[in-house]
């Protein structure tokens, strides 16, 4: 019988070291999650594809992302794997700034085109790949055969109050993250996956994403101008991430070392946000604008205290605010890592109440709300579950789109991503 750990490439700590080892460079494991690598000048360029992990979910946050859902327009199975094979053989090179070869045919040659990569680098690019329920059944089909190798963890996100999710924007067969420190590597990485995919799979939505640039250390901040991330658990701590983030011996084989990543578009309103005052905006987020510190302390780390009150008995972090709602679902056990970026698709015409003939521009901006986790039933959805009933946040952001996906473990030279749930 042979083990879990012998059939997964590099799924042992040591493996997982040999594998960063053997591509010349090492992971930045103990920059915090808002750290800017290029900020040091010893900080490598390359982030290490292989390994018991995919890369792009401990890693430190690079500056700029590139998120994109695909369609798979097949009901082939050798062909979906065909292009995981593919896409996977791809993601190697590009993470290393070698270019990579898109299929011939009678009218386009095969020969690749690095020009408006040259002098780029790799940028600290990595790319990780998900899988949505569709690939398992979609409209009560199992056209890969591969309904009995969905995870129990992999459960359907509820529907939420006040979503406002347009379809165009929503869920996927297949997910791709690209990010990297230049927004051109990103897109780079994504149009080239989408090129290789062509008759196989189809881009259902796509979204850029971009983060805060502060130095070294900081906590990133949203476009709302609070900091976003204050409260994550430690990326920097292995016994932390496999209790919050990395599927376990509970998962399915092909889904141990993986994680479970929600992402949703949240669009932000700033014309009703900017006309409040900041102690109400403090309010809302149960923290200090300027200083991250949770209200009625000093610093951004200082502990959270829900029982704190002001002279006349009221809390000093109202219990509806976004921190109140959060901490307490970390208290009762519900925790994720938050990978999350700003966005800003432009402005929109929109027709103003009174009076009825004028018309006004909105930003389309607001956050790209990505986190990772063991279990969603056990992360995501109890947090959300309240916040989307309580938060003070909501009157100020709407969700418009995402999904969920299951990414599965990393992989070693010469196997590629999703081959353990194929081969199941």
């Amino acid at each position: 019988m042979i083990g879990r750990d012998q059939r997964r490439p590099f799924a042992t700590r040591r493996g997982f070291l040999a594998a960063a080892a053997g591509v010349g460079t090492a992971t930045l494991v103990g920059a915090p999650s808002s750290a800017r690598a290029e900020d040091e000048p010893s900080a490598p360029s390359l982030e290490p594809f292989f390994g018991a992990h995919q890369a792009g979910i401990v890693t430190p946050a690079q500056r700029h992302a590139y998120f994109a859902a695909f369609d798979i327009t097949t009901d082939k199975r050798a062909a979906v794997a065909g292009l995981l094979k593919g896409w996977t053989d791809a993601a190697a090179k590009l993470t290393v700034g070698d270019p990579v070869a898109g299929p011939a045919d009678d009218d386009y040659a095969a020969d690749p085109d690095p020009a408006e990569m040259q002098g780029l680098g790799p940028a600290r690019l990595t790319l990780t790949f998900g899988f949505g329920a569709g690939l398992f059944v979609r409209e009560g089909h199992d056209r890969f055969s591969l309904a009995k190798q969905r995870p129990e963890a992999f459960a359907d996100l509820p529907r939420f109050p006040g979503d406002q999710l347009a379809p165009a924007r929503t869920g996927g067969d297949v997910f791709v993250q690209a990010c990297a420190d230049n927004p051109q590597v990103a897109f780079h990485a994504a149009r080239t996956l989408t090129r290789l995919g062509w008759g196989v799979a189809t881009l259902r939505w796509v979204q850029v994403g971009f983060v805060s640039d502060y130095g070294r250390g900081e906590t990133p901040r949203n476009l709302m101008g609070f900091k976003d991330g204050t409260g994550n658990p430690s990326i920097t701590d292995p016994k932390e991430m496999d209790a919050v983030v990395w599927a376990g011996d509970e998962a399915p084989e092909w889904m141990l070392g993986g994680s479970y990543v929600v992402i949703r578009r949240g669009r932000m309103a700033f014309e009703h946000w900017e006309r409040t005052k900041i102690a109400f905006q403090e309010q809302t987020f149960g923290r200090r604008k300027l200083s991250g510190a949770p209200l009625g302390r000093e610093g951004e780390f200082d502990p959270i205290d829900l029982a704190a009150a002001d002279a006349d008995g009221n809390p000093i972090i109202p219990e509806n605010s976004h921190v109140g709602i959060a901490h307490r679902a970390a208290l009762a056990g519900a925790r994720i890592l938050r990978r999350s970026y700003s966005y800003d698709d432009g402005a929109a015409m929109t027709a103003e109440r009174w009076p009825p003939w004028r018309q006004g521009m909105e930003f389309d901006a607001g956050l790209v709300f990505v986190c990772f986790q063991r279990d969603p039933r056990k992360g995501f959805i109890p947090i959300f579950e309240k916040m989307s009933r309580f938060d003070m946040m909501n009157q100020f952001v709407t969700n418009t789109g995402g999904g969920h996906f299951a990414c599965p473990g990393g992989v070693g030279p010469g196997d590629w991503i999703g081959r353990a749930l194929f081969d199941a």
